[in-house]
């Protein structure tokens, strides 16, 4: 596989920035049909809610989607100190987060009780690089709930996360911000827009942060970042648009604490097992180029181009196992009855050289039509797109007390060192052991698909939609490794090449029932694939085996009250039928079925004038019910999947100038393997905040987790099951530039 140069930066593509349209609330009957819905346009540093999409496979109006969709826009994000995705997402019931799991690093997240972590879009591409996303370049977060397969071929079991970048448009604008928090973590932003003509405009954002995330040790980071977008055709009948982005990252990891006696380990907040010289550093580069013609007002050819790409070394040292010493062996425990000053952690290394790249091109015409009585708004897209992986892993082999931790089973295991459980060593001892090769994977496919949605209306009150697309995925891998684990010449293994070629046909359909136009109440099915190769790896076994298939139902109702608060409520079943399940070693078959079914609501935006707020709650009975005996899993509750969790945030505006807010998070337990060995408990954390806001400047103060909970914020799965504890309470003052 041919590498690309390392690039120290990354680069976002940019899109729209909706408007915030409420309908006011009035009946729709056929003799309002050529009426025009009067509008409210809020003012958007302030207004939570948003009734718009930018997806241009789904329909502008929220209100025409049959499908839950949580919105996290700009207005959020900065009242809450969000500056990263992780920090958006929790304001979606539904979602968990995971660290550093095993070959892969950066965002890892669960979705109504699924994993999501190739699920993550730019734009409406996939993003599926490994890398810690920021939000210095984006307006909103999108959340599309349940199976979507139809909208962006595999994946999306649980889901779909679109992320809106920043677009430049005609209103000169400059925003500054610089922030400092009580953890010593420093940060500036800044986005400047300028038109530079009647029809085009060019935006530039940057961000530079350093210091210490949170409260824990080893939670450095260092961060820089550039996006911009250059707009030409505003309001034109041809409009074209420009991206990029640079982002670095030089992160310390956090892979949290171990587990004894089926719970995370009882110590301090603060303890961290990595040596001072760990670090993951990311270079991420994402350039972006859409063109949409107007053929007429109802007819839109639009055509856009992603390339991204993401480059990752990382030296990382985590926890693998708790045990005892004795004459400078370690011999691991799961259940132990000793004084926790008594036992000591084995660390194992995780170094790797990851290089992810991914171009698509999607060409899409979207039509307005009137036929066989009705009127279509019709979508026929499609896309094409290559994937390309590369990873080379290296391990670091060390000793307990001189005693090597390795042996003939385990040559290439990078079990490093053994430190205290309560009082490990913050230091760099171990990073002087050199690094030695280990697998070597490769790894690409290429997608080819074609899609068409209708959504037609049946009468005023009534829309049906319906959607298929037609994916043909092809991918291959390789690993340099034999089955015993040593150094062998690539194609000598037990698994040394794979070959894998897929077609599937997604379907999307649903009915709508819109009685006003401030209410819609929607049933939809639709369904979604997985690739065992589909994150370019694969283990003996499994292949050769078909693609995991998904379906999902759903039913709910979206109002608006008032002008200016949106409401929402769904119940939900999404089943996995035929999961892949070990049955020994190495061998799979496609037995198993995790079925996950609950209720969704949420509410976003004002009340009244001076209080706003943003809610969402979800209930989540996940449960596996089929699956092979050898696998461990039947009738177990899915990774890091809570049944209950609440997410919420409120500001009130007590006089001219002065805000005050906050809220809290709410999230039931959870366990952290995938055969409920380890139970991690329920918490509840409250955050605040107070500004004082003028038209030119606002000042914020945000408190993060007030009452100092000790909590566990992220799961991962491997070594056990290890848990990340949440950071401590924590402040931040922020000053933003509005010119």
């Amino acid at each position: 596989m041919n590498r690309l140069t390392p690039i120290a930066a990354a680069l976002f593509a940019l899109y729209a920035v909706p408007l915030s349209l409420h309908a006011q609330q009035t009946p729709s009957t056929p003799d309002t049909a050529t009426s025009l819905k009067e509008v409210v346009v809020q003012d958007q540093r302030d207004d939570f809610s948003t009734t718009t999409t930018a997806l241009s496979k789904l329909p502008t109006d929220l209100h025409d989607v049959a499908q839950s969709v949580i919105v996290v826009n700009k207005a959020l994000m900065q009242s809450q100190g969000a500056t990263s995705l992780t920090d958006a997402l929790r304001n979606v019931a539904g979602i968990t987060l995971g660290g550093a799991e095993g070959g892969q690093i950066g965002n890892n997240i669960n979705l109504n009780g699924f994993s999501a972590r190739t699920d993550i879009y730019l734009d409406g591409f996939r993003d599926r690089g490994q890398y810690y996303r920021d939000t210095f370049a984006l307006d909103e977060v999108e959340v599309l709930m349940g199976p979507s397969s139809m909208l962006f071929g595999r994946g999306s079991t649980g889901g779909a996360i679109n992320q809106v970048t920043k677009k430049a448009n005609l209103k000169e604008s400059t925003d500054v911000s610089a922030s400092v928090t009580s953890n010593g973590l420093v940060r500036t932003t800044a986005d400047y827009n300028h038109p530079l003509s009647e029809t085009s405009a060019m935006r530039v954002e940057a961000m530079l942060q350093d210091g210490a995330a949170s409260t824990r040790n080893q939670t450095n980071i260092q961060d820089f970042g550039m996006a911009g977008s250059y707009v030409h055709g505003i309001g034109t009948p041809t409009e074209i648009t420009l991206s990029a982005l640079l982002q670095h990252n030089h992160d310390q990891p956090d892979y949290g604490v171990p587990s004894l006696n089926g719970h995370p380990v009882n110590v301090d907040r603060d303890t961290a097992y990595g040596l001072n010289t760990d670090r993951t550093d990311q270079d991420v580069i994402a350039l972006s180029a859409t063109i949409k013609h107007k053929i007429t007002p109802d007819v839109i050819v639009r055509n856009q181009t992603q390339f991204n790409y993401v480059h990752t070394n990382a030296m990382e040292t985590s926890p693998h196992a708790v045990g005892t010493v004795s004459g400078g062996v370690f011999t691991a425990v799961t259940t132990s009855s000793l004084p926790l000053s008594s036992l000591y952690v084995e660390t194992q290394s995780h170094d790797r050289d990851i290089h992810d790249y991914s171009i698509f091109n999607q060409s899409e015409v979207s039509a307005k039509i009137q036929a066989l009585g009705f009127k279509h708004d019709l979508l026929l897209g499609f896309e094409v797109g290559h994937d390309g992986y590369d990873n080379q892993a290296y391990y670091r082999n060390g000793s307990c007390n001189g005693v090597a931790l390795t042996d003939a089973t385990t040559p290439t295991s990078g079990y490093n060192d053994c430190v205290s459980l309560t009082n490990p060593v913050f230091s760099s001892a171990g990073s002087s052991i050199a690094d030695q090769a280990g697998n070597h994977q490769g790894g690409s496919a290429n997608t080819i698909a074609t899609y068409f949605n209708d959504t037609m209306e049946l009468s005023q009150q009534f829309k049906l939609v319906g959607g298929l697309r037609f994916d043909r995925y092809v991918a291959s891998i390789t690993n340099s490794l034999n089955s015993s684990n040593t150094p062998a010449v690539a194609k000598n293994t037990a698994l040394a090449s794979a070959n894998q070629a897929i077609n599937f046909l997604s379907v999307r359909a649903g009915g709508i029932w819109q009685p006003t136009t401030a209410q819609a109440y929607y049933l939809s099915y639709s369904t979604s694939f997985d690739p065992s190769l589909e994150q370019l790896t694969g283990t003996v076994g499994q292949t050769s085996l078909d693609p995991e298939k998904n379906k999902a139902y759903e039913v709910g109702g979206k109002w608006d009250v008032g002008q200016s608060l949106s409401l929402n409520a769904a119940l939900f079943q999404i089943t996995k039928e035929n999961a892949r399940s070990q049955v020994s070693t190495g061998v799979y078959v496609l037995d198993g079925t995790v079925r996950s079914k609950g209720v969704r609501a949420g509410a976003t935006g004002h009340i009244n004038k001076q209080w706003q707020v943003a809610l969402g709650y979800a209930y989540l009975d996940a449960q596996v019910i089929q699956a092979s005996a050898a696998d461990g899993t039947l009738g177990k509750i899915p990774v890091n999947t809570p049944k209950h969790t609440l997410t919420s945030w409120t500001t009130y505006d007590v006089m001219p100038h002065w805000q005050v807010g906050g809220g809290a998070t709410y999230m039931s337990q959870r366990y952290a393997t995938a055969t409920d060995t380890v139970q991690v408990g329920g918490y509840v954390r409250w955050d605040a905040t107070v500004a004082y806001t003028q038209k030119a400047y606002d000042v914020r103060l945000n408190l993060f987790n007030l009452t100092n909970k000790m909590y566990y914020d992220t799961l991962i799965q491997s070594d056990g099951g290890r848990s990340v504890p949440g950071s401590g309470r924590t402040a931040m003052l922020s000053v933003n530039y509005h010119m």
